[in-house]
Parts: structure tokens; C-alpha cells; sequence
């Protein structure tokens, strides 16, 4: 992990980053932070411009925290940095070799989601998060991989992982413009918003239907074209198998709540292959 000192202001951002991915601390064992400080920093932004961007209920007040950060990225290659995970970024040669659009997509698309409702359904739902996820993505391949590399297959899991852990907060979110079930969804097993909030069967075979299609959408991500980093493929291996077991499950957000608690000899042999993966891409 990245020392505490003399970066511990950049240490409380990677641990609010792995609060959310716990899994991550074991991916942390083949990413050395003295080595490749940018890399962890990089995902610790992503969790900061998503926590703007899904974590504040009210629209103007994430706006105003996105536009902050899109202040901060247009300018950092020129300033450095006001922001300690900005300021780790642009110390790297990386940063200055991506565009900056690329580095502003992500915010843009942050800003452009704060109004949407509910998706009619699934497919739309994969292209409207596709457009934020798929910028974070995209920033991210070019960091690890060069701005030549595809990121269309980091897009698309990032994006898949998105819907799934978003099933998690399917009871809390029931009161929000944009649901995590897709209408077409709701309307085919006839549910109310009211009806996300408890425990019932029209709800557990509308998640299991929602499990379905994303573990199919991830079986044709597999194919698509292009590498993930060590961070991206450990969540999509888990995100996978997590939406493949829950489906199965009796009650399917229970099993979905259970396996990210899970992890062990299987989370650190994804880890190292994801990190021999990146080794052998990078060289």
C-alpha cells in the first residue's frame, strides 16, 4: 500500500476507495504503491467523482462538487494540482500524455446523469451508465495500457458492475429519481416503488431476472476487445461470479449482501493473474 508518510493525505482517499472495494486491499499486494503511486490513485478518483456522482441526493449539490473537480482536472496539468490524488496523478508522465478531454469525460458525463430517471430498460440502462462508467474506463486503460488501447471491454464490466452492486441499495434507493431495476422490469413482475423496499417475491424474481442479464451481458464481455487493469479485473471476476450465484440463490440480494464479505485463496489467485496479465501487457 501507499506509505502513510509523507502521502497521508493521498492514504485517507485510497482507504474511503477501499472501504467500497475491500477486495481491492489484496489486489494492493501486486500494484506496489512506491512503484506505481498514480495507478492507486486513479482508482481512489474514480470513487471520489462516483461518490459525487450517486452519493449526494441533491442534483445541485453534486454538480457543484463535479464542477470543482472538472476546475481541477482542466487545470492540473498546468498547475499540478490543488487536490492530493490530483497532484500524485500529474507528478506522472502518464497524465501529461492523455488528452484532456479524456480526463474531463468522466466529470462531464458525471454532470449529465444527475437529472436522469429510471432507464425503460435493460439496454438502456447499459448505455445510460455506460456513458460515466465507460469514461472512467476509458481514462483508466489509457493510464495502464497507453491511449492506443481499446477500452471497450473495461466499459463494459465497469459499467455491469455498476448495475450490480446497485442492487444492493435497491431498498434505499427506492424514493430516487433513477431505480436500479429498469421499468420494463418493474412493470413485467408488477412492482410499485413502494414494493422495493421490503422482501417479497415479485421482488426477489425481478432481481433474479436483473442477475440474469448481467451475468449473460458479462459472458459477452468477455469477448469484447481490449485489457482491464489489475483493479478492473478483479471486480469484473468478482462482479461475475457474484451475479451467476446470487441468481441461483433462494433469496438472491441475501446471496448477493454474502459473497462481497467473501474472499480468500480464490480473490488472491484473480489478483495475481489480473497482475500477470498487466505485467505481461505493460512491458
Amino acid at each position: 500500500m501507499i506509505p502513510a508518510e509523507p502521502s497521508g493525505p493521498l492514504q485517507s482517499y485510497v482507504d474511503k476507495w477501499l472501504a467500497v472495494q475491500p477486495r481491492q486491499r489484496i489486489a494492493l499486494a501486486f500494484v506496489d504503491g512506491a512503484r506505481y503511486p498514480g495507478h492507486i490513485a486513479l482508482a481512489a478518483l474514480e470513487q471520489e467523482l462516483l461518490s459525487a456522482a450517486y452519493g449526494i441526493r441533491e442534483p445541485q449539490v453534486a454538480a457543484v462538487k463535479l464542477n470543482w473537480w472538472a476546475e481541477e482536472l482542466s487545470g492540473a496539468a498546468a498547475s499540478g494540482g490543488r487536490h492530493p490524488l490530483t497532484q500524485v496523478l500529474f507528478d506522472d508522465e502518464r497524465a501529461r500524455r492523455i488528452p484532456a478531454e479524456r480526463w474531463l469525460a468522466p466529470v462531464l458525463a458525471g454532470m449529465a446523469q444527475l437529472e436522469e430517471g429510471t432507464a425503460a430498460d435493460f439496454d438502456a440502462q447499459l448505455a445510460a451508465s455506460g456513458q460515466l462508467h465507460g469514461a472512467l474506463a476509458a481514462l483508466e486503460t489509457a493510464w495502464w495500457y497507453g491511449d492506443a488501447a481499446s477500452g471497450d471491454k473495461a466499459a463494459r464490466v465497469a459499467t455491469l458492475s455498476h448495475l450490480l452492486f446497485a442492487l444492493l441499495r435497491v431498498e434505499e434507493d427506492a424514493d430516487r429519481d433513477r431505480l436500479p431495476l429498469p421499468m420494463a422490469r418493474m412493470a413485467r413482475f408488477g412492482l410499485a416503488r413502494t414494493d422495493l423496499r421490503k422482501d417479497n417475491p415479485a421482488r426477489e424474481q425481478a432481481i433474479r431476472a436483473q442477475l440474469g442479464d448481467l451475468a449473460a451481458a458479462w459472458r459477452d464481455a468477455e469477448r469484447m476487445p481490449g485489457p482491464l487493469s489489475v483493479f478492473r479485473a478483479l471486480e469484473s471476476d468478482t462482479g461475475r461470479a457474484l451475479a451467476r450465484r446470487a441468481g441461483k440463490a433462494e433469496d438472491p440480494l441475501a446471496a448477493l449482501r454474502a459473497g462481497l464479505s467473501r474472499s480468500g485463496f480464490g480473490t488472491a489467485w484473480q489478483a495475481w493473474r489480473a497482475a500477470r496479465q498487466w505485467q505481461r501487457l505493460a512491458a
